[in-house]
């Protein structure tokens, strides 16, 4: 019964307020940023939009570490990736204007594709190894600009609420541009709606920030020096994402 009143609930009384918000969202960033609103509407509606979203799935969200932020300093967010939810959860609570690193399919959802391309995010093009490395420049280029970007170094979401391995790119860009990295560690949105789940199903989650992790003494002289490097970035985030999750996921 408990399920059959949580699917009525969620046909008639939450897609209804998540179409709606989210369209008005879209349509909201994309003038804004069009009339030259950027900095602002980039992400502050973005970040309302996914507490709404949080508060009417009924899912309660606790939020540790945000003392180790600074909101003057430009971070890359390195998280792990549970499901879906994974996204309101950075957007809505981690408190820093970010960018994302997008997979280009997204470009092609309504209203919501545009509102991302006006709002400054990178769309991530893995067709070939020169639009990897122009994925990384447009990245790059908005971190200079005093921006902090956001990714899943898995690339993916889990299929079993652990971590999976993690790509290089996002600890190039640290060393790259002396940015410290931040590993942030996601509890409970594979309870929500993990990969291959279209049903919502209700759950406290939790959103922790660790504290960031330098670059600023790292400088590759060669190739090989470079892979030592990030391997040992990776090594690191990796351990305190873990570190963070609850026992189920480890």
């Amino acid at each position: 019964m408990k399920h059959f009143l949580i699917l009525l609930y969620q046909i008639f009384i939450w897609l209804p307020i998540f179409l709606t918000v989210t369209i008005f969202t879209a349509l909201t960033v994309t003038a804004g940023c069009f009339l030259g609103g950027e900095r602002f509407f980039s992400y502050y509606p973005g970040m309302w939009w996914s507490r709404i979203v949080c508060f009417i799935t009924l899912c309660p969200v606790k939020v540790e570490g945000r003392e180790n932020l600074n909101r003057n300093q430009s971070y890359i967010f390195v998280a792990n990736h549970q499901g879906i939810y994974d996204i309101f959860l950075i957007y809505g609570y981690l408190n820093v204007p970010i960018k994302w690193m997008m997979k280009q399919s997204l470009r092609k959802i309504p209203f919501v594709g545009k509102a991302c391309e006006m709002a400054g995010f990178i769309f991530v093009d893995n067709s070939s190894p020169k639009s990897v490395v122009k994925t990384i420049q447009d990245a790059e280029q908005k971190l200079k600009r005093g921006a902090s970007v956001a990714l899943f170094p898995e690339g993916s979401r889990t299929t079993t609420g652990r971590l999976g391995k993690f790509k290089k790119g996002a600890y190039q860009m640290a060393i790259d541009l002396k940015l410290p990295i931040v590993p942030v560690t996601i509890n409970g949105s594979f309870r929500v709606m993990p990969k291959g789940f279209y049903r919502i199903r209700p759950h406290k989650m939790e959103l922790l920030i660790h504290k960031p992790l330098s670059t600023e003494n790292l400088n590759p002289g060669n190739v090989r020096e470079a892979a030592l490097q990030i391997s040992r970035l990776i090594e690191l985030s990796r351990t305190e994402i873990e570190s963070g999750l609850w026992d189920e996921y480890k």
